[in-house]
């Protein structure tokens, strides 16, 4: 796994539309129903994988534009090395976009919250986690979190085809950590 940033979100509770009684809440990593702490792409102070190297970096963000972070959680990131492509049914290296420094320093506390599926169609930001935003959760066994457990389980249901018919790939396989603040 590759250490890849940290990111304040605002965790939200299921919404009545994902049909899963055993999840409670969703940590995916895109902002499609649990958003980063603002529009951060803006400051254009992200490292080479669209996050940030460093929770001082978010903060400092926050603190310049007001942003109130009590009700953030700050989540670190990893990523498996390989990105898949679902069309081609192969993987290939990720690697960091090149004209921003990435520099990640991992947390010297944190807790492994599961394992993400994440579109990265455009090749910048964390697009879509079909897991939730599609509700690929309802065919797969899911944590509390909507997060599969293993990254076994992740790269299984990526080669099986489960996330076909999603959205458009090619997808990374992203951990998901929580980090003691």
């Amino acid at each position: 796994m590759v250490p890849i940033g940290y990111m304040f979100k605002r965790i939200a509770l299921r919404p009545a539309w994902l049909q899963v009684d055993s999840v409670t809440d969703i940590w995916s990593v895109s902002s499609c129903i649990s958003p980063h702490f603002t529009d951060y792409v803006r400051f254009w102070l992200h490292n080479g994988y669209w996050l940030f190297d460093s929770p001082e970096t978010a903060e400092a963000i926050a603190k310049r534009e007001n942003i109130d972070l009590s009700d953030a959680t700050l989540c670190y990131y990893e990523a498996y090395e390989d990105e898949f492509d679902g069309d081609q049914k192969s993987w290939s290296a990720i690697t960091p976009e090149e004209s921003f420094v990435t520099d990640v320093r991992p947390p010297n506390g944190s807790k492994l919250v599961g394992y993400d599926v994440v579109t990265f169609s455009v090749r910048t930001t964390p697009e879509c986690s079909p897991l939730s935003c599609n509700a690929i959760a309802t065919q797969l066994p899911v944590n509390a979190h909507c997060l599969l457990q293993t990254l076994d389980e992740a790269r299984s249901a990526l080669e099986a085809g489960v996330f076909e018919n999603s959205e458009p790939g090619p997808f990374r396989i992203l951990a998901v950590y929580t980090v003691d603040r």
